[in-house]
């Protein structure tokens, strides 16, 4: 069972984890009258001194002596207390107990990598963030850090590309390091031009290092393929048949000044792999596909089977001793006090 306490301001009552483990115990709480209608008093037995004369009164009366013995009564105060002490014994055995919050831990069941360009292109201040121009990189950094701080329970790795691809960071739980290292990243440091095929293949080798089934990679680009080993289809293929999802994002505007967005090789790869195509002309715009990407991936949380417990059956248990050892110090206080009205008395 619950307790429930309705809040001042009047919406809905809100739960206290306060349980019990054995709430039947309650029935119990009759058994002590049972158990007095049903068994006889206990007779309190004691040693008896027989007169000289004891035979001549039984002769004198005709009466046959007997077995006696004396049945105490207890006051009404005596019953209280035990009352109390029997409810307090039941509530201990009931097992109160103060039950946490189930705690969620999320399950690690994929990893996502996010393989981003950082040619020269990148560094175009052709986007506005705060109000402010900014360069494509700056405000893909910034939005995706919200993103990265947002998805755990996925492990995360970085993988940058511009003439070469190379691994920035590989997959781990540690979605900190992984923001702080695509903070440290700047343009231009894995060349001019645009080769994104090496960086799908490189995301593929990476991928092929861990044993997660569920494998996906975030492709952002805001250019053309420029490379020749291989090209973006054929490593989307290869992709696909290693089971490689890969949502694709174009960054600015491919009709603009300068623009040189391949956005049908980015949509042909997100099909080919399961995965989708998204274009991102402003901060604003990045920030939704980030959003999206939530709905279409979203983060698995599995609830633990032990919640937090916290036992309290000593407090009604200690609670009972404590009246007892107060009856009893109390009646003996009351006692000694009477022998010694008693001797004063019988002294005066």
């Amino acid at each position: 069972m619950s307790l429930w306490i309705m809040p001042e301001n009047g919406s809905k009552p809100m739960p206290e984890n306060l349980e019990f483990a054995y709430p039947w115990v309650i029935w119990l709480l009759p058994l002590p009258i049972l158990i007095y209608w049903l068994l006889p008093g206990i007779r309190m037995r004691s040693a008896a001194l027989l007169l000289p004369s004891f035979n001549n009164a039984v002769k004198y009366t005709g009466q046959k002596p007997r077995m006696g013995a004396l049945v105490r009564r207890r006051n009404f105060f005596n019953w209280l207390v035990l009352l109390i002490s029997w409810m307090g014994i039941l509530l201990a055995l009931s097992s109160p107990r103060l039950v946490g919050e189930p705690e969620y831990e999320v399950k690690t069941v994929r990893d996502f990598l996010i393989t981003a360009d950082i040619s020269f292109s990148m560094a175009q201040e052709d986007w506005t963030m705060e109000g402010k121009k900014a360069s494509r990189w700056d405000a893909v950094k910034q939005v995706m850090k919200d993103f990265i701080k947002k998805r755990e329970g996925d492990r995360m790795g970085l993988i940058f590309f511009g003439s070469a691809a190379y691994i920035q960071a590989p997959f781990t739980p540690d979605l900190q390091t992984v923001s702080q290292l695509l903070e440290e990243a700047d343009v231009g440091m894995a060349g001019q031009m645009t080769h994104i095929g090496k960086a799908i293949t490189k995301g593929i080798e990476l991928f092929d290092r861990d044993t997660i089934e569920t494998k996906v990679m975030l492709l952002l680009t805001d250019g053309v393929d420029a490379g020749t080993d291989i090209l973006p289809l054929d490593a989307a293929d290869l992709a696909q048949k290693d089971s490689v999802i890969i949502y694709t994002i174009g960054i600015g505007d491919p009709t603009g000044k300068g623009g040189d967005l391949d956005e049908k090789t980015l949509m042909e790869i997100a099909e080919m792999t399961g995965g989708q195509y998204f274009l991102a002309q402003d901060e604003e715009r990045l920030s939704q596909i980030y959003q999206e990407l939530d709905k279409l991936e979203p983060i698995e949380f599995q609830e633990k089977q032990n919640r937090p417990i916290t036992l309290l059956y000593y407090y009604p248990l200690a609670a009972v001793l404590l009246l007892l050892m107060t009856v009893v110090i109390l009646m003996q206080a009351v006692h000694l006090t009477k022998r010694i009205f008693s001797k004063e008395v019988n002294y005066v």
